[in-house]
């Protein structure tokens, strides 16, 4: 069964998802289509990395579409997508860790002209070395201003730890930034050990 361009343009998500289970074989490159730039926004925050962002988009899709029928229709189409992106970001980081140093960090002037480039370079930095989970909760909640209650459901976890992460991740975040934005170098210990996130 296929469905001309035209008539995909004017469905729902969730109709294009009843298609494409149906067989159509147009649907879900609509559900791409729409939403690709988006993922790819949710994977570069995430990451912090192009080369690694592209992969978890390109596992993200594949697996979307061969586990769309793990979609229950209960939620967006858009929060289940946002739910394998995040999922394949934080494993190619998982992957990536122990091949990767911890950026460096440097005392910046701060009033050069280059002042305001380097605070969005060191706070990505910084953000790059919070742990996987908070650093997720921090960049769905804060940085792309999903609901906490969508967060949570993103990210498979009760409402009270998108919370919690977020304000340890808040917390993480103003002890590696100086006041006027630059990074300060951190201490020998993460401000947050992954095995003790909640």
């Amino acid at each position: 069964m296929t469905t001309d361009a035209a008539t995909l343009l004017e469905r729902t998500d969730r109709e294009l998802m009843q298609l494409h289970l149906a067989g159509d074989p147009d649907a879900f490159g609509e559900i791409f289509r729409r939403h690709k730039d988006r993922m790819w926004a949710v994977a570069m925050r995430t990451c912090g990395n192009r080369e690694l962002a592209a992969d978890a988009v390109q596992d993200a899709f594949i697996s979307a579409f061969r586990r769309s029928a793990s979609y229950r229709g209960d939620a967006a189409v858009t929060t289940w997508l946002h739910r394998i992106v995040v999922n394949a970001c934080l494993d190619r980081l998982r992957r990536e860790r122990p091949t990767s140093e911890l950026p460096e960090f440097d005392l910046t002037d701060g009033k050069d002209a280059h002042s305001q480039l380097e605070t969005r370079l060191d706070v990505h930095a910084a953000l790059a070395s919070l742990p996987e989970a908070q650093r997720a909760a921090l960049i769905l909640v804060d940085m792309h201003a999903v609901p906490v209650a969508e967060a949570a459901e993103i990210l498979g976890v009760a409402e009270g730890t998108v919370k919690s992460r977020c304000s340890r991740g808040r917390t993480a975040l103003a002890a590696l930034i100086t006041r006027d934005g630059s990074a300060i170098a951190p201490t020998t210990d993460r401000p947050m050990e992954p095995g003790r996130e909640s």
